[in-house]
């Protein structure tokens, strides 16, 4: 990449949604140390690796973003009683209502209904949905958690289960 060439520049911002798009693949970038101060957050991967690169590492990632990958698309559609997860459209309704949420309420709330019945600890919540480098604290999770209550959850609906000084659970039985 040279950066002092906008045509580089720009082909390398295209490139990867080029692959994405035709190949539907994930992209992993590895980067020097000079090329990560000038990255953008327009840049369309998956994730990235600083060199020194390690093999295992790469391998870690590569697995990881295959894992969750095929997590996502095993069923298009998560029911939970009246909560309905359209994993394909990323919507959430409840009896039948579209409720909005925001993109980390969904991957919060589908994360947790994907693991249904397995308690879920405030660290592995940031990891898998904030991403490994997020620099907040843990309560970050609780006030996610305590406003997509307020949006899918009344007296007669209750999904999340707080499981106390460690994490959250999905209801496993609906």
């Amino acid at each position: 990449l040279d950066m002092g060439n906008p045509f580089s520049v720009e082909k390398t911002y295209m490139l990867p949604k080029k692959i994405k798009r035709e190949k539907k693949l994930p992209i992993i970038a590895l980067l020097s140390r000079e090329t990560l101060n000038s990255l953008e957050p327009r840049l369309s991967i998956d994730d990235f690796v600083v060199e020194p690169w390690d093999s295992n590492e790469i391998a870690l990632r590569v697995r990881r973003i295959f894992w969750h990958a095929n997590k996502a698309v095993e069923g298009k559609i998560i029911e939970c009683g009246d909560l309905i997860i359209d994993l394909e459209n990323y919507e959430v309704t409840i009896n039948g209502s579209l409720v909005m949420l925001t993109y980390k309420e969904y991957e919060l709330l589908k994360y947790l209904a994907t693991n249904r019945g397995r308690v879920i600890t405030r660290e592995t919540l940031l990891n898998e949905i904030w991403g490994y480098d997020y620099f907040g604290g843990d309560r970050t999770v609780d006030v996610h958690i305590r406003r997509l209550r307020s949006k899918i959850e009344d007296p007669t609906h209750s999904f999340i289960e707080t499981v106390r000084n460690i994490g959250y659970r999905f209801k496993k039985d609906f």
